[in-house]
């Protein structure tokens, strides 16, 4: 454990590092800090604790290159898990989540947890940090999270994330790093929880601030930092209340159908051509194809440049170009990577909430967000008008389904 740092009796002490987490200096979070300290010492019966912190996150631009090594940029958010935490010296570790059963998993006995639930994704991150030479041990803790499941913004990653960097901190005097730290908890999602994710949630998490994250290469994402923080904008993500479910299908298919291109190339991913080489050899490989299949290729080649614009604009002031590309990559997932539609259904949330929002944006823009078909949308406002933005959706949505959202410029961090 780190020698530099004490638990804290007092969250007042805390108040100094909201502006990089929250993007302000707020009362409400102080409350919610006092709150979740007092939860911790009635259920531990203790007097103080360590605290962490582990963000959510947005993808920027880059929907749906990752899995055949493209380029997104990623985003980490205002919204968070938070943990008041102490070590323990019986090697169990303890989580009493807010709002769910308390979490127990003996590091010492037999995996017995059940694979899908919080308690194997814990044991996974304990398993994933011993196979990568780090130590673990007994820890107590409170969570409480505001990164809302199932809206896109990755509230699964950020309870990973913070698990490992509790691990971290405790038994590994923080030498662990963000990308150990993702790598732990990709393995934990994958093998633990059953959902073949890549590593673009936990990365950008891990990280914190605006990434350029290059997948190209299998064994290690290449993280490029953006410097400019949007602070002239808000990240506004509107829930759209459609459901997931029954849509497993329609996710498979995207990379599937990316994968299929590659082949016909002779190619495992579409990073390993361009698409010079793709549309001189499409007249050969067009009839062991399907339309959409060869649309979303094309999207996937067209992404990774958008992302690259959008990146060089932000390293230059440029709002205007950096805009533009966000728009462009929201009009190419509508219209090639076909992610927006459910085929065949009357319930079109995404196009619909698009639609609607994109009216009272002047001046900003707006895309589908994450995995697409339902879920979310991402608009990027201009502050001037955000009051004015959020009131008017709200009407639409609710108020509790628009979540206004700044960058959060570090990464999951014990304060």
């Amino acid at each position: 454990m780190s020698k530099l740092k004490k638990p804290y009796a007092n969250m007042c002490e805390l108040t100094s590092n909201f502006l990089a987490l929250y993007g302000e200096n707020s009362a409400c979070q102080l409350e919610r800090y006092n709150k979740e300290f007092d939860r911790f010492k009635d259920v531990y019966n203790e007097c103080s604790a360590y605290v962490a912190s582990s963000s959510g996150r947005v993808e920027v631009c880059g929907n749906h290159t990752d899995h055949n090594g493209g380029r997104v940029l990623s985003c980490a958010i205002s919204l968070d898990t938070l943990a008041m935490f102490l070590p323990t010296d019986d090697g169990i570790v303890r989580i009493m989540s807010e709002g769910y059963p308390e979490i127990v998993v003996d590091l010492n006995g037999i995996e017995n947890e059940k694979i899908g639930t919080s308690p194997a994704l814990v044991r996974g991150v304990a398993v994933g940090c011993v196979k990568r030479g780090f130590k673990i041990g007994g820890f107590k803790a409170t969570f409480t999270s505001n990164v809302l499941g199932g809206a896109g913004i990755s509230s699964s990653a950020s309870f990973e994330v913070l698990v490992s960097e509790i691990f971290n901190f405790l038994y590994n005097n923080s030498k662990m790093t963000a990308e150990d730290k993702a790598i732990v908890s990709q393995f934990a999602e994958n093998v633990y929880f059953g959902k073949p994710c890549g590593l673009l949630d936990q990365t950008a998490i891990a990280y914190g601030g605006l990434k350029k994250l290059d997948f190209k290469n299998k064994e290690k994402i290449e993280v490029t930092s953006i410097e400019n923080p949007l602070s002239d904008y808000t990240l506004v993500l509107i829930d759209t209340g459609g459901t997931h479910e029954n849509l497993t299908d329609e996710y498979a298919s995207i990379p599937s159908e990316m994968f299929a291109v590659a082949n016909a190339l002779g190619k495992n991913r579409l990073i390993e051509t361009n698409r010079e080489e793709f549309l001189s050899k499409l007249p050969e490989i067009k009839n062991s194809l399907s339309d959409r299949a060869v649309l979303r290729a094309m999207h996937f080649f067209d992404e990774n440049e958008r992302v690259d614009s959008a990146c060089d604009a932000l390293n230059k002031n440029d709002f205007e170009t950096f805009l533009r590309s966000v728009k462009d990559s929201g009009i190419s997932s509508w219209s090639k990577l076909q992610n927006c539609c459910v085929a065949g259904s009357a319930c079109q949330v995404i196009p619909y909430s698009l639609t609607v929002a994109e009216a009272y944006l002047n001046g900003g823009v707006n895309r589908v967000h994450g995995g697409g078909f339902a879920g979310s949308i991402l608009n990027i406002v201009k502050n001037d008008n955000l009051q004015n933005f959020v009131s008017a959706v709200s009407k639409l949505f609710g108020r509790d389904k628009v979540i206004p959202l700044k960058v959060r410029t570090v990464g999951t961090i014990v304060l």
